[in-house]
């Protein structure tokens, strides 16, 4: 049970450090680590769920007789009642971590909504061209038509007609 808590503490831990890195990585970055997070707390909600089923199924009274049928005691009534007191905290801490789980799940949906939607709005923003001289075809665009050869052969050619 222990394990369980540090579990969900280090989950939480991992969340709140993907905050500041959100500004220092690209959104589709973020994005895919957060997805990844939620599939970690996804399976860690499964194994709680299974946990909480065998801990229901524990608690069947036909079951706590059972377990202690090997026990020989002047009291087995209190006995009984001790194992579904243990079993019955065990579920109510297995219960807070699911539900701190889906917290931390809904954190993480949310922050994966935002993080999607940074991507599109990177994506969307025109790309920074590098500076650089003028491309061969803004040369040729901009580069004077032939008209001085243009000029050239019209003084040739009244050069020639005057003679």
């Amino acid at each position: 049970m222990t394990t369980l808590v540090k579990l969900i503490f280090a989950v939480l831990l991992v969340v709140s450090a993907a905050v500041p890195a959100f500004a220092q990585q690209s959104a589709a970055e973020t994005a895919a680590g957060l997805r990844a997070q939620l599939a970690d707390v996804q399976a860690k909600q499964s194994e709680l769920q299974t946990r909480l089923a065998e801990l229901n199924e524990a608690l069947k009274p036909e079951n706590i007789q059972n377990s202690l049928a090997g026990f020989g005691s002047v009291h087995p009534e209190d006995l009984r009642e001790q194992r579904k007191r243990q079993l019955e905290i065990e579920k109510a801490g297995v219960a807070a971590q699911l539900e701190k789980l889906a917290v931390s799940q809904r954190r993480l949906e949310n922050a994966i909504l935002t993080a999607d939607a940074a991507t599109y709005q990177q994506s969307a923003q025109p790309q920074p061209t590098p500076v650089k001289g003028p491309s061969v075809a803004e040369n040729e665009a901009t580069s004077p038509k032939p008209a001085k050869v243009r000029r050239h052969r019209t003084r040739r050619a009244r050069v020639r007609k005057a003679q």
